[in-house]
């Protein structure tokens, strides 16, 4: 994900079902937010330190304790660059995951606020990194000639936000851990009573588009064959 929070927002819901039933998760961050909050009083460095914090805190909210964050790359002018395919593609090979869960790298016109510059470019430079970067040998040879890191064949990437979904997880029962993970940010959400009152009717609608059983709340996902 690009930033801080926006892991708990678009999926802590199902990331608390997998470790749950025992699946090992990671979290990898591309920027520290540190461009962050509208109202704030510290500097870019020490909001950066604060919302890393924030982001560890929440993870462990739902199960996760391998939380990754990159550098070099600032909050609100990340490019889908060969570097942060690189970066990224080293992570896939370092963890080797059976699926990348990344932002759309499409914009949704419907509703703007997910389709930030940053989750955009974020997107495009993930399913790159999952294909053809990390699991081609050639591409960014300094990863296996100097790292040791072998290719890595990742089967299948979810994106959130994606134009077509076409898959729900039923997160009703962990919907309290989504919302714990998503009051660690309080530098970032000043009520989450209201967040969650807010986030209620878009997870009841996602819910419904996925059949399932009236009053379940869901997230969902697009589904894309990377093998």
């Amino acid at each position: 994900m690009a930033h801080p929070d926006d892991v708990d927002f678009g999926c802590a819901g199902t990331v608390a079902v997998w470790t749950r039933a025992g699946v090992e998760v990671t979290y990898l961050l591309v920027t520290a937010g540190e461009a962050g909050g509208d109202t704030r009083t510290l500097d870019s460095d020490a909001m950066a330190e604060l919302r890393r914090a924030e982001q560890r805190k929440a993870a462990a909210a739902v199960g996760v304790d391998d939380v990754r964050f990159l550098t070099g790359y600032a909050d609100g002018r990340v490019v889908p660059s060969l570097e942060l395919r690189r970066d990224i593609a080293r992570v896939i090979r370092q963890v080797r995951p059976d699926r990348v869960l990344i932002p759309s790298p499409e914009r949704d016109w419907k509703r703007i606020p997910p389709s930030h510059p940053d989750h955009l470019a974020t997107g495009e430079a993930a399913i790159n990194a999952v294909y053809p970067d990390a699991r081609n040998p050639h591409a960014h040879p300094e990863l296996l000639r100097d790292e040791g890191l072998e290719p890595w064949t990742v089967p299948e990437v979810w994106l959130v936000h994606g134009p077509d979904c076409d898959v729900y997880v039923d997160i009703t029962d962990v919907f309290d851990r989504k919302m714990a993970a998503l009051a660690c940010h309080a530098s970032q959400i000043e009520d989450p009573d209201s967040l969650a009152d807010a986030l209620r009717p878009w997870l009841t609608a996602n819910a419904e588009a996925g059949g399932l059983p009236e009053g379940r709340l869901a997230e969902s996902f697009q589904t894309v064959d990377t093998r």
